[in-house]
């Protein structure tokens, strides 16, 4: 199996659906992507904001496996690198199981994961049908989130196509994620 790396990195400065691919992205300490809308201490989110503006941005880096963009686009959505507002898109690393307080090394920069991304139905504004895919009940109850994994940056640095990804998994018992 190939060992894990960063496919592509995206930003974009106003609150959009998408975000744009860029070459790099600088990931800032305890705030996010430099340039980003969801940069931030405190939540970045609009409809966050709204409940609780003080909440801490527990959502400052989205991460997602590529292997869901090559599923949607199967699906026959017209789905690229950013299309789903992620800020990484991965390869060779299963995301969605890896434990709560997994840290990610993305090149020299370090980010913890916080939980699952919560798709909402504007995915379905970007892609009619593309909801279906994002989320799915499992044995007909549970549900199933599968657009990404938010983080928090914990050691600044640059990001790149190409960078490798080193997995951290956290001492002791391991929670699985929630969406955040």
């Amino acid at each position: 199996m190939e060992a894990p790396f960063v496919v592509a990195v995206s930003r974009d400065g106003l609150h959009r659906f998408s975000k744009e691919p860029q070459e790099s992205i600088e990931l800032v300490e305890d705030l996010g992507v430099r340039g980003d809308a969801h940069a931030g201490t405190l939540v970045q989110h609009r409809s966050r904001v709204r409940r609780d503006p003080n909440q801490p941005n527990l959502r400052q880096v989205h991460l997602l496996q590529s292997d869901w963009l090559r599923e949607a686009r199967e699906a026959g959505h017209d789905v690229v690198p950013g299309s789903m507002g992620e800020n990484v898109l991965t390869d060779g690393i299963d995301l969605l199981s890896l434990p709560e307080g997994t840290r990610l090394r993305l090149g020299d920069a370090l980010v913890r994961i916080t939980g699952l991304r919560n798709p909402c139905r504007q995915i379905n504004d970007f892609s009619p049908g593309l909801l279906q895919l994002a989320v799915r009940r499992v044995d007909g109850v549970a549900i199933e989130r599968r657009t990404g994994v938010m983080s928090v940056v914990e050691r600044g640095g640059t990001v790149r196509e190409g960078a490798p990804i080193r997995v951290e998994l956290p001492d002791g018992p391991h929670s699985p994620l929630k969406a955040v």
